[in-house]
């Protein structure tokens, strides 16, 4: 039967419950400004108890889950999720509220403000489709249409089964052990990195770029010490070409650009230099290249573009900053490096749809293997 509501945003719309919102931070502000511009009214926010110390958002007290039952009927109440989160315990929490309400993760990106629903399915149904075809593997496609799915709909039981095992992504599609080089582009303070070397990675060298300096202190710090490989740290931003880019000071996500954060935030400007990543890597020998940055993956393909061609790197690319990379970037990277034919797609994240990777890998056909100048 065809589902009535055909993405989320309408369900709210046509259902006119009492809405709440189940965290705060950015991703709040962001759900908040979709529902005032679409006519949804959010009642309240409220927080899990350990957060809960009094504090205020958007002009509201922020609630114990406890509070919100004793306001509401819960026959008319539907919940928001608005935070990230893969740990047991907190998933444990939010099911349990799902337990008792609806509740739903909207799909809001990192990056820009095109929202992944209906009309936007619609209006790119046919590279959605070109992007699965690219997939070589059942895994992939379970993965690639339980994110489409659990995006459009907002069910977080459908973003928790599209989840793969990280340790056989490594293995199989990564195969670290025959790693000559290696690059981690958005190194943050090398975790990836390290996840590399760990999973027996020994290459001759890798580079880690990070545009935030806080993190980048950290990443250097690390590098200095680390000494099963020889860890190059860059503060820059991988691009494709050499500027200074104007980035957002704070935490974690300050390696964002000011005009990427939610309408009426503002932040201290941060100028930061950017580089394409062949620039830096010089004709070196790479094996492997991580592209995790904010939103500017397709830049930075474009910088990396000369090693790319040259060495056909197993690549790894995030595929959730903005709300068409499920699709641009694999259908980019098919159209930039032809000479790829292995496109595989992995999660690794609870919710909401974040932590997509796309491994792209040159794989030869039977005849190519047979053939020594194809080989």
């Amino acid at each position: 039967m065809k589902n009535p509501f055909p993405d989320l945003w309408t369900r709210l719309q046509c259902e006119g419950r009492d809405v709440v919102l189940y965290g705060m931070g950015d991703g709040a502000d962001k759900i908040l400004r979709v529902c005032a511009g679409l006519g949804i009214p959010v009642r309240d926010v409220f927080a899990s108890d350990a957060f809960v110390r009094g504090q205020h958002f958007h002009g509201r007290r922020v609630l114990r889950w406890a509070e919100v039952c004793q306001r509401y009927d819960p026959g008319r109440l539907t919940v928001l999720l608005a935070f990230a989160t893969s740990l047991p315990g907190v998933l444990r929490d939010i099911r349990a509220v799902a337990a008792a309400a609806p509740l739903y993760v909207p799909d809001v990106p990192v990056c820009g403000e095109e929202l992944f629903d209906a009309a936007f399915v619609q209006a790119h149904r046919e590279e959605l489709a070109a992007a699965r075809a690219l997939l070589c593997d059942g895994e992939s496609r379970r993965i690639f249409d339980r994110v489409v799915q659990g995006r459009l709909t907002g069910d977080p039981e459908l973003l928790l089964a599209a989840r793969s095992d990280p340790a056989a992504a490594m293995r199989e599609l990564v195969c670290p052990a025959g790693l000559r080089g290696a690059a981690d582009l958005g190194a943050y303070t090398g975790d990836t990195a390290r996840g590399l070397l760990d999973a027996g990675a020994r290459p001759e060298f890798l580079l880690a770029m990070e545009p935030d300096a806080h993190s980048f202190r950290r990443l250097a710090a690390w590098a200095a010490a680390e000494s099963r490989t020889r860890v190059l740290p860059a503060q820059a931003a991988a691009w494709d070409r050499e500027e200074t880019l104007d980035f957002a000071a704070g935490g974690r996500g300050a390696a964002v650009r000011p005009e990427e954060l939610p309408a009426g935030r503002t932040h201290r400007r941060v100028p930061t230099p950017a580089l394409p990543p062949d620039s830096l890597l010089q004709g070196r020998q790479v094996d492997y290249i991580k592209f995790d940055v904010e939103g500017a993956e397709a830049q930075a393909l474009a910088g990396s573009a000369g090693c790319i061609r040259r060495c056909l790197p197993t690549l790894q690319v995030s595929l959730y900053h903005r709300s068409g990379d499920l699709f641009a970037l694999p259908l980019l990277i098919h159209r930039l490096f032809p000479a790829y034919r292995g496109f595989y797609l992995r999660r690794f994240g609870g919710l909401p749809a974040w932590d997509i990777n796309l491994y792209v890998r040159k794989e030869t056909t039977d005849a190519e293997a047979d053939h020594p100048l194809l080989s």
